[in-house]
Parts: C-alpha cells; structure tokens; sequence
C-alpha cells in the first residue's frame, strides 16, 4: 500500500485529470461490488461518504434498515485505466463501510482483517500473507457466454505455442505492476486452459486487496480477448481443480520462527474444520477436495503437495512459511485471512504442538456438513460479528436446501452464479 493521504488523492486526480472514481468493497462472500462517482465528487466522498442501498446486496442489511456510507482509504489509490478502456481516466479506492452513525458496518470482512491486523501489531506479531491462486480461462460461445471449452490443451509448465495465455499473463503482470501489485510468477498449470500467479509476500490486507483487484483485472483482460476466467473451484470434473493457496510467517522479535511457525501450523489445524465453510464457500469446492493434490485430510509436513499444510524447509536465507493448501478461490479472501491467522494466533498465545493435532481427522465432505460445522463453532462465534456470521451461514444452508430440492446444477464456467451466490 502507498502512505497517500486525503489531499495527495485529491492532488493526484486533478493533476492526472482523472474523470472517474471507483468506489469498491466487497459483500460478504467476497464478490466486489462498486459506486462509480464523478472526480468532482471526491472530496465530498471524503468528508461525508457516499451512500448506497444495503439492502439490495445479500447478506448486507435489510429494507427498514438499509442505508450504509462508503468512505474512501487514500492509501489503496490505483489506477484503473490501463485495463478499462474508459473515456478519461479512471482510479480506485478501495472503501471502508460505515452506518449513518459513523459505525463500522459489521458485514465488512475488510474491516475485520485491517483490524486483526492492528491488533496483532501491538502485540509484536507481525504477519504477513503470500498467494497462489489458481484459474481456468475458458473461450466463449457465439453469443459471448462462457463455455466449458478450455483455450488452450497445454500441461505444467508448457511454453507458447501450447501455452495460449502467455501473452494474457504477461500483460496481467503490467496490469498489475501499475496498479503497484507485485506478481512473483505465473505459469500454465496441469489442467488444459488452467493457469496459476502468486504474489509476493505483503501485509495482510494488502495480499487480501491485491487478491481482489486480480481477480477484477483478469475478468477484463480476458474479456477483451473473448475469453472468460473462471474461479470455480472445480470446472471440469475429470481435470485439476483450482486453488487458493495462502502462506503465512510471522516475525516476533528475536524469537526462532521455526518455534511460531509450529504454533501457528498447531492453531490452523486444531480449528480447521470449522473455518473450512469460509475456505470452501460452495458446493462445487467439495467436489475438488480429496483429488488430484487437493487434500482432504487434515495433514501436515514439509514435502508432499497433497498436504493440508506445508511447512517447506526454504534455501538459506529464505523466509520460513507455513501454506495451507484447502483454500479454493471462490473464498472472501479478507473472511479467510481473517479466520486464519486468528486460529494462528491462537496457536502462538497457547504454545500448542503438533503432536497435540489429532491424526486421520477428515474435512466436511459437503456443504452441509461444513455449516454444521461453522455453526457449532464457539471459535468462529467469537471471531465473527453475529450479523456476518449468521447472515452467512444462513445464506449457505438455503444454497444447500436448494440444491438437495432440484438435484446438484449442472457446472457451467461462470463462477460468481454457482450455486446461487
């Protein structure tokens, strides 16, 4: 994140004749939503917010009650332009939600993780995140929808010509670079049309912003080339499914990270079956764990990729990490970081062991079993602001009540309407 200030945005809009403003946030399952405003209207966005009807967007509020505020952070200033083709240029910021009384909206995963993060700064841990996300690129029909039908049949690692997206992922990478968005690598992964990018290491909101703004540069990038990127866990059936593999480490002090890595590796698994829900979002995630490296059991060690939890022993010099490998990427990034390094937390504060993690123990295997989990959960009770929380889990049960009624829907590429979030 950038140290701009109120008045260094509001400079940099007149100075760049910026026309537009984009003021984003994301609902509660992690889908971004945006009020596009006038440059002119900046500053007001500043002193006053910028209302928008909550009760239009699930999970938010309701009709007697639905009015929140946007409030523009000067320091998630990025240009969007590069990618948009608007008329004039165009910036983003991303938006703290606020009530009329100036209260933190407690549906706003964003403001959860940015406070997690402050807190665990005074208690001298510093957290970061990095990420792998994974995702299909499929071509669409005549009429411009999304097929099934992948761009390319290259394997892992495969160079151009077999690699079609070569091109699309360096372009994502100048995409992202000016938008201050570091992409580490990227590459075709094993499945046809399916590629990976990961991301350096950064804060913990930052990785979840970074997160958010790829995703939103992808889905338009691949548009302008008649292609459509999916983030659905498991697209096609026989082939590789997509995840969302997130490291984390920790510094406190002089202490050894190998001590708080396993603290923080004992924290995760000892409560990973009741954050799994949040990880693993919808139906479709289920049908990924358990096949082709995407683990199902709650395991850890240093080697295997199957693995729940790696620990990699690193080169010389390298920064130790621990990476939790059940993650898909329909998750909320900013709810997943949150619960998490929270559990992490948890760990450290208890000095729990590894030995102490029952072994052979299994994920949910569906999505009714992962909200019976989440809601039996005192753990996610406690972390979780009881509108969040239930609005959530609420939503989760009518997609499962829905799809036990008329039988599992059929996959088709669009990620954001499977199963009906």
């Amino acid at each position: 994140m950038t140290d701009f200030t109120k008045d260094d945005v509001l400079s940099y809009s007149e100075a760049n004749d910026v026309r537009f403003v984009r003021l984003s946030f994301c609902d509660i399952f992690g889908q971004l939503k945006n009020v596009s405003i006038a440059a002119s209207e900046l500053g007001r966005a500043f002193e006053e917010g910028i209302r928008f009807d909550a009760s239009a967007i699930r999970g938010f509020l309701n009709i007697e009650d639905s009015d929140l505020l946007l409030f523009p952070e000067p320091n998630t200033l990025s240009s969007l332009s590069p990618y948009e083709g608007a008329e004039g240029k165009t910036i983003r910021l991303f938006c703290s939600i606020l009530h009329p009384d100036m209260k933190p909206f407690e549906g706003d995963a964003r403001y959860l993780l940015k406070s997690k993060e402050q807190s665990l700064l005074k208690k001298g841990l510093n957290m970061a995140a990095g990420t792998e996300c994974e995702f299909y690129l499929f071509r669409l029909d005549e009429e411009g929808n999304p097929t099934l039908n992948p761009m390319d049949n290259a394997g892992y690692l495969d160079p151009s010509p077999m690699d079609k997206a070569e091109n699309l992922r360096a372009r994502l990478s100048q995409i992202m670079r000016g938008m201050g968005i570091t992409i580490e690598t990227s590459h075709h992964e094993k499945g046809p049309g399916q590629n990976e990018v990961s991301f350096a290491p950064t804060s913990l909101l930052e990785a979840a912003d970074d997160i958010i703004s790829f995703k939103a540069a992808l889905k338009n990038l691949a548009a302008l080339s008649s292609l459509y990127a999916s983030f659905l866990p498991k697209p096609l059936f026989d082939k590789p499914g997509s995840g969302f593999h997130i490291s984390l480490s920790c510094r406190r002090g002089n202490e050894s990270f190998d001590t708080v890595r396993e603290h923080m590796a004992a924290g995760i698994l000892n409560r990973i079956k009741e954050l799994t829900l949040f990880l693993n979002p919808i139906a479709n995630s289920y049908d990924r764990l358990g096949l082709m490296e995407a683990p199902s059991a709650i395991s850890w060690g240093t080697g295997n990729r199957d693995l729940l939890l790696r620990m990699p022993e690193m080169r010389k010099g390298g920064a130790k990490r621990i990476e939790v490998r059940s993650a898909d990427p329909s998750s909320n990034p900013y709810l997943a970081l949150y619960l998490l390094v929270s559990a992490a937390e948890k760990g450290i504060e208890k000095k729990m062991k590894l030995n102490e993690i029952p072994e052979n123990g299994k994920l949910p295997e569906n999505l009714r079993e992962a909200v019976e989990e989440a809601e039996a959960s005192a753990f996610v009770k406690s972390l979780l602001p009881e509108h969040l929380r239930s609005c959530f889990i609420e939503a989760k049960k009518t997609d499962w009540k829905n799809i036990s009624a008329s039988g599992y829907p059929k996959v088709t590429a669009r990620d954001t309407e499977f199963p009906l979030t």
